[in-house]
């Protein structure tokens, strides 16, 4: 018979309860791995996952921060917990991170006569330096009215990617890369994005051989005075303490040979900037 006591039906498995085990069950944790992540024993956590035991907000965190949370996961599993969130999340124009805006808009000047774009979690574009015309060059009026998303601006068909030298390669780079971060963080809009970026890309051809070098390729890309080869970094803000902040990331495209960084510098004058030394 099945227990009907008020002490058994307080030991269901909240909601809190429920996102713990399917964090752990995503990140494939056994329950021993996030004890000990978390700085608590087996025993304690057995007893959170199935509602036997209510977790101080203390230890809310520490369990956020074990499973690689993100901010605004962590805010939501404090939630579920019954507690109010720990991270402010600040408008992209409020005087809370205008410090830090204002240090990325020199960043993104200092990095000319080179591209860089600073973009949201979506790859809302953000802010962008000068140079960002060479990769909107020749592309559909619709995809750069505001909100401009950048991902969707270097795969489609009339954004940059008839421009894309190696499109198969590259492109899958970047759906590739997108697929991992929308696993590890699942969210339905990355998921839909993913999916139709690779819908612009060609299909896929033979399998590699032996000396394919992997997807992690520069970007070649075509422009009116010549083929641009781009290697691209991407630095995310991981000491951020507001929601907004941590999930920007800025991306730099450096040249990967003399050749595109004299064309580069070429572009720059030619709009009468002042490429960096």
């Amino acid at each position: 018979m099945a227990p009907t006591t008020a002490a058994a039906a307080a030991h269901r498995p909240s909601p809190f309860s429920r996102e713990v085990r399917r964090w752990r069950a995503l990140r494939r944790m056994s329950q021993l791995e996030l004890a000990a992540l978390a700085g608590t024993t087996q025993r304690h956590l057995s007893f959170i996952e199935s509602g036997r035991s209510a977790p101080g907000r203390a230890m809310v965190v520490r369990l956020a921060e074990s499973l690689a949370l993100s901010l605004r996961e962590r805010n939501a599993l404090l939630l579920t917990a019954g507690y109010a969130p720990a991270y402010e999340e600040s408008p992209r124009d409020g005087a809370a991170i205008e410090p830090a805006m204002n240090a990325l808009r020199s960043i993104l000047t200092g990095h000319l006569p080179h591209p860089a774009v600073v973009a949201g979690p979506r790859g809302e574009l953000v802010l962008a330096n000068d140079a960002f015309e060479v990769l909107t060059e020749g592309a559909a009026a619709r995809l750069l009215e505001p909100p401009v998303n950048v991902l969707r601006l270097a795969l489609h068909p009339e954004g940059m990617g008839p421009r894309v030298v190696n499109l198969a390669a590259w492109g899958r780079h970047v759906t590739e890369s997108l697929r991992a971060r929308a696993a590890a963080h699942p969210d339905g809009g990355l998921d839909a994005l993913a999916a139709e970026l690779a819908g612009y890309l060609p299909p896929a051809g033979a399998p590699p051989g032996p000396d394919h070098l992997g997807f992690a390729v520069p970007l070649r890309l075509r422009t009116a005075g010549g083929e641009l080869r781009l290697l691209t970094t991407l630095t995310s803000f991981a000491t951020a303490v507001d929601v907004t902040l941590a999930e920007l990331h800025l991306e730099a495209f450096l040249p990967a040979d003399p050749e595109t960084a004299e064309l580069l510098r070429r572009r720059a004058a030619a709009r009468g900037a002042a490429p960096a030394g």
